[in-house]
Formats: structure tokens, sequence, C-alpha cells
């Protein structure tokens, strides 16, 4: 079953994270180090399989310094 939940009406939360993680130029595994979340997760958000809860989403929005409304595509 594969989710398009969090979209802004063209990019998912698993486009925008895999994006956001190209930008800083990480490997899922060296992503999942630095916050703590398992490689695993990363990679079916990034394939919109699973979606993140609210903790992992305020993980993944401090290392990013991005807000959790930029992430699931609530604003700009």
């Amino acid at each position: 079953m594969t989710c398009a939940c969090y979209t802004d009406g063209g990019m998912t939360f698993g486009e925008r994270l895999k994006e956001l993680r190209a930008e800083k130029q990480l490997s899922q595994m060296a992503l999942a180090k630095a916050t703590g979340l398992s490689q695993s997760a990363i990679a079916k958000w990034e394939l919109n399989k699973t979606e993140p809860t609210s903790s992992a989403l305020v993980t993944l929005a401090a290392f990013f310094n991005e807000s959790v409304d930029y992430l699931l595509g609530l604003t700009e």
C-alpha cells in the first residue's frame, strides 16, 4: 500500500525528504546515524510506503532546520 500523503500538490513528503537529504549530500544511513532514526524507515518514507510519526517529523525538521509544515508540504 503506497501513501502519497503529505503532498503540496506536486511533491510528496518522501520526495521532499529525499531532496533535503541530497542537498546535504547524505546517504540514508548517514541521515539515520545523525538523527537516531532507522535507515529502513527513511527508505520507506522516501518511497512513500509508510508515514513518519510526529516525533520523527519533529526530529527531521530540527535536523534540516525546516518547519514540520514545510516537510509536509503545507508551506514553501
